[in-house]
This record gives structure tokens, sequence and C-alpha cells, in this order.
């Protein structure tokens, strides 16, 4: 049975199931969720814990063999399977349709964490047998427009209470990182007074700017196509006096990459293979964000980056006439799929007469 993660703790408070499914990529609500299974099958007498995290290559019938162990202590345990963004192939998907047949006969609880189930994997058969056994929560990042209202609740659970306007500041200040927003929310607690209601200039005086991020969050957000962020993360740099060339190092290093990318799929490789190829080799958690940008720049237009990126370098060494830091937040921009403001004529650019 489908459950949101605001509606797991009353659902465990009426019966701990056999089986519940944590699947999703935001960190903090997927914490939470798993905190709040084990809590409720510690209040079940269910007091011993057995962890196995899946890594390539992984052993299977581990599962099982932690299933039969029988402890001496306690007539069931909790068996975590930690999947991460491993995928299940056909060996896992025929281990945990076998587990869930053994159900019937077993007290201990499984509790599965993985990354995002898609439509296809919800319907397979080792997860349509275990959703019938218990729960499936799956964990989506909160909307931009629930937000702030979403750490307005956040906060009365740290003991401080925080109007809608201040609450829109710290998930604007927070970039929308749910982690980072909770973590700022418990250092408030910390300084002020259990039930102090917190204003806007509370969080604007006790919050630090994470719109001050650094030329690898601009890299990121230039990948997963977030404009946006990206124009405050360039603002923010050159506000901060970073130096223009790091920031055009950074992002020409994306557009290489990206273009190699397209490169060994061109070759029909595998986008897992051409990841692996790279140097450095693109490890699974930021190989989404690629494969976002590699479907929405193509060859050619990442030639166009490249060649703007070519002009920043000319402007930096004092050879053409391109405004750097505008040129830089345009070069972003269109990256992450936005428009930049600079007109096409400010990226003619004209070689100096001592060059």
């Amino acid at each position: 049975m489908k459950v949101f993660a605001d509606q797991l703790p009353a659902a465990l408070a009426k019966k701990l199931p056999r089986v519940v499914i944590v699947a999703g990529d935001e960190p903090l609500q997927h914490r939470d969720a798993c905190d709040a299974v084990r809590a409720a099958a510690r209040r079940a007498s269910v007091e011993e814990r057995e962890v196995l995290d899946v890594e390539p290559n992984f052993a299977w019938g581990r599962l099982m063999e932690m299933s039969s162990n029988l402890s001496l202590f306690a007539t069931s345990k909790l068996l975590e399977l930690r999947l991460g963004n491993h995928k299940l192939g056909q060996e896992g998907s025929k281990a945990l349709a076998h587990f869930a047949e053994t159900l019937d006969n077993s007290d201990d609880v499984l509790l599965i964490s993985m990354g995002k189930l898609d439509a296809k994997q919800q319907k397979s058969a080792w997860f349509k047998t275990l959703d019938k056994h218990g729960l499936f929560v799956p964990v989506w990042p909160v909307d931009a427009s629930r937000l702030g209202y979403w750490l307005r609740d956040r906060a009365s659970l740290h003991g401080v209470q925080i109007d809608l306007d201040a609450a829109r500041l710290l998930g604007e200040r927070t970039e929308g990182n749910l982690l980072a927003a909770d973590q700022e929310l418990q250092k408030l607690a910390l300084i002020h007074p259990q039930g102090t209601r917190l204003n806007v200039e509370s969080i604007a005086q006790g919050v630090e700017d994470s719109t001050r991020f650094d030329v690898f969050n601009l890299a990121d957000a230039c990948l997963k196509g977030e404009p946006s962020r990206a124009s405050r993360i360039v603002n923010g740099l050159r506000s901060e006096g970073v130096e223009a060339p790091i920031v055009l190092w950074a992002l020409s290093r994306e557009l290489r990459t990206l273009l190699s990318l397209h490169q060994h799929l061109d070759q029909g490789q595998s986008f897992e293979h051409a990841c692996k190829t790279q140097k450095p080799m693109i490890f699974d958690k930021r190989r989404p964000a690629y494969q976002k940008a590699i479907g929405r720049l193509p060859m050619k237009r990442l030639h166009k980056l490249l060649l703007m990126a070519q002009r920043l370098d000319l402007a930096v060494k004092g050879a053409a006439a391109v405004p750097l830091w505008p040129g830089l937040h345009d070069l972003a921009m269109t990256m992450a799929g936005g428009r930049g403001l600079l007109s096409e004529s400010a990226w003619t650019y004209r070689i100096s007469a001592n060059n």
C-alpha cells in the first residue's frame, strides 16, 4: 500500500507492517522515513537488527541466509536491505520475489531503502508481492510552491515557530536543500528559547546564504538545467570576489566532458560505459545530471558553447571585447537551458592591437 512520507508515522502507529519499501532520492525525508520504521520496530519489541548494503557483485543469497538465521535473544528482527541507486537486476528481483514467499513463515520485518522506483519497476513481480505485505513510501522532493509551508511545519519539530515569509526565505537561502534547511533550523533552535517565533529578520541574520556556492555547485546547476539557480550562483561568486578564470575553467571542463560523452555514445557505447571512460570517472551519483544535460545539449550546441568559452578566455587575456562576468553569466545560463542577456554582437570579439 502506498503511503507518503508525511503519513508514515500515523500508519506505523496503527500496525507494524512486515515490509516497508522507502524509495526516492530526497535524503532528509528518506532518512526520516527509515528512522520512523526503526523506531516502530523497537516499540513492537523488535530489538535485533541486521543490515545488508548492496554493492556491485552483491551475493543475493545473503538475504535468505540473514532471514533464516535464528536469534538466541529474539523471536523477530529488523532486516535492512540498503540498495541506494544500485539496480536490482534479474538476480536481485528473483531473490526479493523468493523472499516475499517466505514472509508468512517468519516474524521478521524487512526495510528496503532504495532510489526512485519508476512505474515499470512498480509493476514487477517482486514489488507487487512485497507491496501486498506492507507499505511503499515514495519520497519526492518538496515542490517549490509548498516548500515554505513544509519548512514552517518542520520548524515545530525542533521547538521553534517560523513565519511563512521567514520559511520561504529559509528555502531560498538553502536553495531548496531540505537537509541544509533542517540543519539551520536545528542551529536556530539552539540559539533561541523553545517556542520562539522566528521572523524574516531572524532568518536573514542567522542563516548562511547558500547561494554562496563554489564553482562545482555552479557546474551542477548547469548540468541539471537550473538556469535560475545558475544565475544566482554566478552573481554570488562575482560578489564574493571569486576569480573569473576559475569559473570559466569549471564550465569549460563540463563542456568538454559532455562533448566526450556524446562522442562515445555516437560510437555505440552505453552511457554507463561512457561515464566510466571519463577522466576523472563520472560516479553513479552524478550520472543523472550528465544524462539530463546530454539530452538537452546536442553536439552543435556544445560546440557553440565551447566557442563562447574560448572567447571568454580571450577576454581574460585582454584579447577580446566580450564583457567578462556578463559573458560568464550568459555561458552558464545557456548551458542550463536559459537565455543570456548579451546581444549576438557582444560575442563578436576583436583581437587587440597588442596581440
